[in-house]
């Protein structure tokens, strides 16, 4: 995150869970959707659910294509602007390359996702004000209590995109344009979306990276469910491992003309 262009996608990840809950606040509107829990119906109630609120939004989006600019830059945009070839001058190997790159790219997963849960609880708070939670199952919470499993939530979130990041370190690896990488990283993750919203492949829906992202929900349940958690991160890490060996192959064998 640190080239200004990732500043400002930070700047606008935080700026959408307040114009959310600005939305929300002037139409103090409370109805109750059908469909899987999105926290925005209970809003109004406790500002802390904007910060649940704002990652269910973003995540769709805003999350993925955030990530898909930063690790779709970390090969290809050096390999674009023809600083690749110098970097690997250094003795510090393609291996450890690809290592630090990754790296930048978990630290910008969790950045975001705890940039915006922040964000959305403080702008949560202050608009709607706070106090104890009512869970999914309609009994209360504390508010420690609640805002711990959000704190939770956006670390499984961040998991999340971090193995997206490794999709991406990937298909930067095949690519000297940082455009084309990240635009082929939101593809793939548009497509899994629609794939999973189609019920007659349902047999392919656990296999999906996107398929448990919104489960961090269930930690709004009392007791929490974290079945569906445990099968995201496992997923998660299998998208990972697959996606790191895939890119450190690629990578290692690559011929760098730039």
């Amino acid at each position: 995150m640190g080239r200004r262009r990732n500043q400002a996608g930070l700047l606008v990840l935080a700026t959408l869970p307040v114009i959310l809950g600005v939305a929300v606040r002037l139409t103090e509107s409370n109805p109750r959707g059908d469909g899987g829990p999105s926290f925005v119906d209970d809003i109004v109630e406790n500002g802390v659910f904007l910060g649940f609120a704002a990652l269910t939004f973003e995540l769709t989006l805003f999350f993925p294509l955030a990530i898909a600019m930063v690790s779709g830059d970390a090969i290809a945009g050096e390999a674009h602007s023809g600083t690749l070839r110098y970097l690997l001058t250094v003795p510090a190997g393609r291996t450890r390359v690809l290592v630090v790159k990754y790296l930048g790219i978990v630290a910008s997963s969790f950045l975001a996702a705890l940039t915006v849960t922040v964000v959305g609880a403080l702008a949560g708070i202050l608009l709607f004000g706070t106090g104890p939670l009512t869970t999914l199952s309609g009994d209360r919470i504390s508010l420690g209590i609640g805002l711990w499993r959000l704190l939770l939530s956006a670390l499984y979130v961040a998991v999340g995109l971090c193995a997206l990041g490794a999709l991406g370190l990937f298909v930067s690896t095949l690519t000297e344009q940082p455009i084309a990488a990240t635009v082929a990283v939101m593809i793939i993750t548009a497509t899994m979306w629609v794939l999973d919203a189609i019920p007659q492949i349902a047999w392919l829906h656990p296999w999906l990276l996107v398929h448990h992202w919104t489960d961090f929900a269930e930690l709004m349940r009392n007791p929490p469910d974290f079945s569906g958690i445990r099968d995201g991160l496992l997923v998660a890490a299998g998208y990972a491992a697959v996606c790191l060996l895939a890119a450190w192959a690629r990578f290692d064998g690559k011929d760098i003309t730039s």
